[in-house]
């Protein structure tokens, strides 16, 4: 089963062409050792929240953008010993960072969800999510019926990815991305688009399908802490 490492990443404006050089250059490297495939989002268009959003979850300074990234593993098997691997490497020593990495957020997750083509992705909506553990099977089932109705507009990948190896950090991590409470689990997720155009030509219609109207009764999750915002492709192996 495929297995992603998740990343929300504060980049220096300034810095977009050597982070995304640089990130070309980890992803050489990664593809030694079982990545599939690598994806760096650059911000486009992430609101502010009310509660919680991209740009509190890494602690966005001014003249910084937000990165949604992730990697896909053949397994966790094979993600593990890689990462272990790849620790060993003095080849990662190498590797510029271009960035805060004390601010970085990431975790391992595991797919829930996972529909639609890997290939031709121009645009990323990204969002994570804290979902009580009880509420697994519920979330599923939404989530899946989601992704039926975003591939009718146009959508070419959907994937909700559940948290397994999500790490606390000394200044941000994914749980304090959504204020998760005792007995929640974040959920990684994304929808993959050909292009922006075609994204935002498709949201005011599924936001007026029916079949994604709230039932605020039996939501699974609480939507006031979950983060959205959508992403450029600026790298994809």
């Amino acid at each position: 089963m495929t297995y992603f490492d998740g990343f929300v990443v504060p980049v220096p404006e300034a810095n977009k062409d050597a982070y995304r050089q640089s990130a070309a250059d980890g992803a050489t490297l990664f593809q030694e050792f079982g990545v599939q495939r690598h994806i760096e989002a650059w911000e486009s268009d992430v609101p502010e929240g009310k509660v919680t959003d991209f740009h509190r979850s890494v602690q966005k300074k001014e003249g910084e953008a937000v990165l949604f990234s992730w990697i896909e593993w053949p397994s966790k098997e094979v993600r593990d010993a890689g990462m272990k691997a790849l620790m060993e490497d003095e080849r990662m020593k190498t590797l510029t960072m271009p960035f805060d990495g004390q601010r970085m957020i990431f975790g391992g997750f595991t797919p829930v969800v996972e529909t639609g083509s890997a290939e031709g992705l121009g645009y990323a909506d990204g969002f994570i999510v804290p979902v009580p553990g009880a509420n697994r099977e519920a979330y599923v089932r939404m989530a899946s019926d989601a992704a039926r109705v975003f591939a009718e507009y146009g959508a070419t990948r959907v994937v909700e990815a559940w948290g397994d190896d999500v790490p606390e950090g000394k200044v941000t991590d994914f749980r304090r991305s959504v204020e998760a409470k005792d007995g929640e689990v974040i959920v990684f997720s994304w929808i993959e688009w050909p292009s922006k155009q075609v994204r935002n030509e498709a949201w005011p219609t599924i936001m007026a399908d029916p079949r994604m109207q709230p039932d605020k009764a039996t939501m699974p999750f609480d939507g006031q802490r979950m983060i959205h915002g959508g992403f450029a492709t600026i790298l994809d192996t």
